[in-house]
């Protein structure tokens, strides 16, 4: 393991590096012990060679059970205190990656698959726990199992110990020969585990759409086709391991026999009693299985390491939106709404020509403005900048005069209600899905929201009424449902600027219409801005832009700019005459 994987593995360890103390030291008392017993051992045989004594071979094996007893105990403590170790760093490695993904922006989930993301929090998190664990436990106990053992077999015969251990260099050869390609191949099962877990994640959203078109057997193959590869992959990495471990294992049980071999003639010569000879068959085989386990030990740390590095991959994304060093705090009462953007620019990453190009205008306090414009002239852009879902620059865009760059973010984003298009509901009451921005609320103050959003009447309809459960997503409920349950939600937090991002898109003209006369008639201080393509909805606005390629080429009422032969009139008459062919 390098350098910085092993100081982010102490780093995880470091909050509870007194279990991982107390666990190194009932190992390092275990391997004591496991030394010790074979010296009584031998004792026992040498003194029952000359005077042989029922009550001496009773002592003897009543102290050697009660060690052993004693070893077994406090083994069974030091894997509590070190698997505990690895149990806790799984905790807080999860509650770090969930509180880290919190403060990511949209585009990060945009640009990375969920099925990897679930993958890494998961799979990789319990490779590093097996790693702190099981891993670091075999280490430890082999490491202590050498330093104890070693010296006592030397101090009985070195040239025999030295015999028996010649197998042990080519042991960690082999061992060393297999690291890298065994690290490879585990990096490829979670690479294929990631892209299967996508494939799930993404069918499963979609099963709608997959029926609809009847494309299950196309995603049957597909998913078949992943599969494979993982099985591939997964056979790959059984191989080498089928390959690694039998040759340890073998390896490590012929430095036994060469002890066999060459321990008769040494007992045969006086250099060691049989006391003594039985002594280093049961160091020896005390080294047999740590050795051995190097192998499997081996793969939870290439697999540990491989897992290290895709969750530093969360970790070391910066979001680029975050509060500047010394935020402006927004005042808890008295905002006014105000909203300014002065020569207002941005563009998306790799994008040809800006997606606002110079844009400059105020809202009032308590005012309704509609944004219209064709596909993609920047509308939902200049939505997403208002609370800063976008990283725009500073000293062009103003909420009550100051620079929302330089607002804490918690702030800005308490004071604005913002429902996009795709409104998402989660899998509880509609109630709950209501009160979400603020759970606090009375049942009356969720009532009274869900009749502004005209929504309340169809909810009196459903089996449980404001406790029915809407399913993933709010799959229960129809699109102009969703979306006016997610209005509700935004009415609810009473926000001095209320932002509907084509949120009544799956919502009739007329309610369209009324749900909009309805905010401009009951929300005098709170300032709208409305995104639409109905015009029929939009015109009731009190003022009008009218956007085409990141720029305002219109603004005014529907009067106003229905006089002007511009791009405000095509839209109208076009969506007009659209209205005649339905």
């Amino acid at each position: 393991m390098d350098r910085s994987r092993l100081q982010k593995l102490l780093g995880y360890l470091r909050p509870h590096w007194k279990a991982a103390a107390l666990g190194t030291v009932a190992l390092l008392i275990v391997n004591a012990l496991g030394v010790y017993i074979p010296l009584l051992i031998r004792n026992s045989i040498d003194e029952l060679q000359t005077s042989f004594s029922f009550d001496r071979v009773r002592y003897y094996v009543i102290l050697t059970l009660v060690l052993a007893s004693i070893m077994w105990v406090i083994r069974v403590a030091s894997r509590m205190y070190i698997f505990g170790v690895g149990r806790q760093v799984e905790f807080d490695l999860k509650q770090r990656i969930f509180q880290h993904l919190l403060t990511l922006d949209p585009a990060y989930f945009a640009a990375t698959p969920t099925g990897d993301l679930i993958n890494r929090a998961t799979s990789d998190v319990e490779n590093i726990r097996r790693m702190l664990g099981f891993a670091v436990l075999s280490l430890v106990n082999t490491l202590f199992a050498y330093a104890l053992t070693l010296p006592v077999m030397i101090s009985i015969d070195p040239l025999l110990t030295l015999l028996a251990l010649t197998i042990y260099p080519v042991m960690l050869f082999v061992v060393w020969l297999f690291s890298h390609r065994l690290r490879a191949e585990q990096l490829d099962v979670q690479e294929r585990l990631s892209n299967l877990s996508d494939l799930i994640q993404e069918d499963m959203s979609g099963i709608s759409l997959i029926k609809i078109y009847s494309q299950e057997e196309n995603e049957r193959r597909a998913f078949g086709k992943l599969n494979r590869e993982l099985l591939d992959s997964n056979l790959a990495l059984a191989r080498t391991r089928t390959t690694l471990f039998p040759m340890l294992q073998g390896l490590a049980s012929g430095s036994l026999l060469i002890l066999l071999v060459f321990g008769a003639g040494a007992i045969a010569d006086g250099r060691v009693d049989l006391g003594g000879f039985v002594a280093l068959i049961l160091y020896v085989e005390r080294l047999v299985f740590p050795t051995a386990l190097l192998g499997f030990t081996l793969t939870v740390y290439q697999r540990g390491e491989v897992s290290i590095d895709r969750l530093e991959g969360i970790f070391t994304t910066v979001p680029k939106v975050s509060d500047v060093a010394n935020p402006i705090n927004l005042p808890e009462q008295g905002l006014k709404g105000t909203l300014t953007a002065r020569h207002l620019t941005y563009a998306f990453a790799g994008a040809d020509s800006p997606a606002l190009d110079d844009v400059s205008f105020e809202i009032s306090p308590g005012e309704t403005v509609a944004i219209v414009g064709p596909i993609g002239s920047g509308k939902s852009t200049l939505a997403n900048a208002v609370p800063r879902l976008l990283d725009i620059a500073p000293g062009q865009l103003f909420l009550d005069n100051i620079d929302i760059t330089q607002l804490r973010l918690r702030d800005l984003r308490g004071a604005i209600a913002y429902v996009p298009q795709d409104s998402f509901l989660f899998s509880t009451t509609i109630q709950n899905n209501i009160r979400y921005g603020n759970p606090a609320a009375e049942f009356p103050e969720v009532e009274e929201a869900a009749k502004q959003a005209q929504i309340h009447w169809e909810i009196l309809n459903f089996p449980q009424q404001y406790e029915t459960v809407v399913g993933e997503r709010g799959i229960t409920l129809s699109g102009g449902q969703r979306q006016r349950t997610a209005l509700a939600r935004a009415l609810l937090l009473d926000a001095p600027v209320l932002i509907l991002d084509d949120a009544l898109s799956s919502v009739d003209n007329q309610t369209a219409t009324n749900i909009l006369k309805n905010l401009s008639k009951g929300t005098r201080k709170q300032t709208v801005i409305f995104i639409s393509h109905q015009l029929s909805a939009a015109a009731t606005a009190d003022r009008l832009f009218v956007m085409d390629r990141g720029q305002i080429v219109q603004v005014g009422t529907h009067a106003e700019l229905m006089r002007q032969d511009g791009l405000y009139q095509n839209l109208w008459e076009m969506q007009k005459f659209e209205e005649l062919l339905r």
